[in-house]
């Protein structure tokens, strides 16, 4: 099994690039979904973990959709503080599993070998990510009631600060709830996170979390105190989670979006290391 994650699309309305037309977020998206469509062998499904629109408009959304359902896979996604929940139900309705919960955007897919849970962190108008009394309580059921099952828990923000101060503000605010539902539930072996716009990974809770690099602009790698916000146009690049069949191992690969140059071979016809 192999899943691709997207994550912090920022598409605008008419596919106007973003950050004053420095970022052409569309065509990056564009540029991502082929890229996915073209590798050997094709993930199974994409996961896109928030921030699919730059304002949260139904008109951002149905731009995206324009690019997003070119994916020759199933791909489902959850809401980033950049979202807004009513609209992407709106534009997404065909996406059934939107409407397991009625006040958040939480859900559970069954039947893959992974069971994939989507925890909706978003707090509407605000940066930051929150796991209440609602959101803890139905995670705590959903998870109880597969405790065999190998599970991937994705979400739009990460449960710690990461040393990238302005971003860090904005993250998950009520980690120590999510920490103690993650305790009682050792099937969940891996989170998946975004809105840093940069690979970061760590241990928490004993478990792997992956945050998603970006296929478009990245967060300045700056870990000075006090760095302001900025930006940077680095290569491109896609997480693909890869359950190995015989190991059964799950890894973490980076895809680049970019041309590169290759694959060139290491040995010749004679199986000798070419000089």
């Amino acid at each position: 099994m192999i899943i691709a994650q997207l994550t912090d699309l920022h598409i605008k309305a008419g596919g106007k690039p973003a950050y004053a037309g420095k970022v052409d977020t569309f065509a990056r998206l564009q540029q991502a979904v082929e890229h996915l469509n073209n590798l050997q062998p094709r993930p199974d499904l994409v996961l896109i973990t928030g921030d699919l629109g730059d304002f949260g408009s139904e008109a951002e959304y149905r731009q995206a959709r324009l690019a997003l359902d070119r994916l020759l896979m199933p791909f489902y996604l959850v809401p980033g503080n950049h979202d807004d929940r009513r609209a992407l139900r709106a534009v997404f309705a065909d996406h059934q599993y939107l409407f397991q919960t009625q006040d958040h955007l939480s859900y559970v897919i069954d039947g893959l070998p992974l069971r994939l849970v989507g925890l909706d962190t978003s707090v509407p108008g605000k940066p930051h990510g929150l796991i209440d009394a609602e959101r803890r309580d139905w995670l705590e059921q959903t998870l109880s009631r597969a405790p065999a099952q190998r599970t991937l828990l994705f979400m739009h923000h990460p449960p710690v600060a990461v040393g990238l101060e302005h971003m860090d503000v904005q993250r998950l605010h009520g980690a120590d709830e999510l920490a103690g539902v993650l305790k009682q539930q050792p099937q969940v072996e891996l989170l998946l996170c975004g809105h840093l716009h940069r690979p970061v990974e760590f241990i928490w809770c004993g478990r792997p979390v992956y945050v998603g690099p970006a296929h478009n602009h990245a967060v300045t790698l700056d870990l000075r105190p006090g760095a302001p916000s900025s930006f940077t146009r680095e290569p491109a690049m896609i997480r693909l989670l890869y359950l190995h069949p015989q190991s059964g191992l799950l890894l973490s690969h980076q895809s680049h979006v970019d041309d590169s140059d290759g694959p060139h071979p290491f040995f010749d016809q004679q199986g000798r290391l070419i000089d």
